[in-house]
């Protein structure tokens, strides 16, 4: 290891790196966690080629914006990779990797996870030196660090980048909003005649989601602070969005699928507060710089919510046991622990979560 920094210990840099691979093909607020990652990347090897290895969606983000990414070469859908996206044609691995030894990558980082799937997948790729992270099932690579479950996701990606010698520059987030996707964001939802505050009540997991009906008590209360209220939301997430407006019984805007994803990042700039679930377009809007109001079950918390307070205010729910049927659910990490830690059932685990904690939180934030 080489010099110090404030995460700790740096390893040494890699000589004559002119392309860096970076494999991380999940989800928006997965891909989020590892931007302070990238910009490390970008500050230590500044003429460098950084290549996201991601999914379709990345490739579309990343077309003409500003920041750590140059360009995204599409990982084809492969078990502990990702799924394939609807009407993906398919596409086999081993041509991917034949393609990507081809581009010379100097540096291959993974960043994906504990590494059972993904660190094969990065050794393939032919890169003079390869790091990343490794849990106890995973295969090693020339540097790494050990995938441990419970970690802030930022940090986890600086300490992996720090093995190649990228010392960090920030720890948070920060995504570019362009003048494409303000003219999106106007052309949907119209110039404000009021501030306004978005509201994001879905999660892809359901055990994240905070009842509908309290979302629709947030909202009536900010109508009655003067706020426009938008209601966000996927096309899959159509009928949580619908119970939020039927349960504010006040004017909402529900915007269901009306905006590409840089759109809906230029919304949130635009926006006084974003509150959602734990979610990614939580923490896409933080990374846009809007404040935020968070609702977490206490283990993501300790994973995934920012620890600033000046701007964002993460809640959390303390709920352990299955509200079904009361089986324990953090022993699965604890092999020394009684009980399986698993159940089947999937009903939300932050619905103890109250109302009037939203409600402050969202008005101290907006008067300050």
């Amino acid at each position: 290891m080489a010099s110090p920094s404030v995460l700790g210990p740096v390893g040494e840099r890699v000589p004559d790196v002119e392309r860096i691979a970076v494999l991380r093909a999940n989800a928006l607020g997965d891909f989020i966690f590892i931007l302070p990652a990238l910009a490390a990347l970008r500050a230590t090897y500044p003429g460098a080629e950084i290549v996201l290895l991601g999914a379709p969606w990345h490739a579309v983000l990343w077309r003409d914006r500003p920041g750590p990414v140059d360009r995204v070469l599409v990982v084809p859908p492969a078990p502990g990779i990702r799924a394939a996206g609807p009407g993906e044609p398919p596409a086999e691995l081993a041509d991917f990797l034949a393609a990507a030894r081809a581009e010379r990558f100097d540096l291959a980082l993974q960043l994906h996870g504990g590494g059972a799937n993904s660190n094969p997948l990065v050794a393939g790729l032919g890169a003079r030196v390869t790091a990343g992270l490794r849990a106890e099932d995973a295969p090693p690579l020339d540097r790494w660090i050990r995938y441990v479950y419970y970690q802030h996701e930022v940090i986890r990606y600086l300490e992996a980048v720090a093995l190649v010698g990228a010392a960090a520059t920030t720890i948070i987030p920060a995504l570019a909003v362009t003048g494409t996707d303000r003219a999106e964001a106007r052309e949907v939802l119209g110039e404000p005649t009021r501030p306004r505050v978005a509201l994001h009540p879905g999660a892809t997991d359901t055990r994240r989601r905070w009842p509908p009906e309290r979302f629709g008590e947030v909202a009536r209360a900010l109508v009655g602070d003067g706020y426009e209220v938008l209601v966000t939301g996927t096309p899959a997430e159509r009928e949580t969005v619908d119970a939020v407006v039927a349960a504010a019984g006040v004017p909402l805007r529900p915007q269901v699928g009306t905006l590409s994803l840089g759109g809906l990042a230029a919304c949130y700039a635009d926006c006084a507060l974003v509150v959602s679930n734990d979610t990614g377009p939580l923490h896409l809007a933080g990374a846009v710089g809007t404040p935020t109001v968070g609702v977490y079950w206490i283990g993501n918390l300790i994973n995934g919510a920012t620890p600033l307070r000046a701007r964002h205010r993460p809640i959390a729910a303390w709920t352990t046991h299955c509200p079904v049927c009361g089986v324990d659910c953090t022993p699965g990490i604890y092999p020394h622990r009684p009980g399986d830690g698993d159940c089947p059932h999937r009903d939300s685990f932050v619905a103890d979560v109250p109302v009037i904690e939203v409600v402050e939180a969202a008005r101290e934030l907006l008067g300050g």
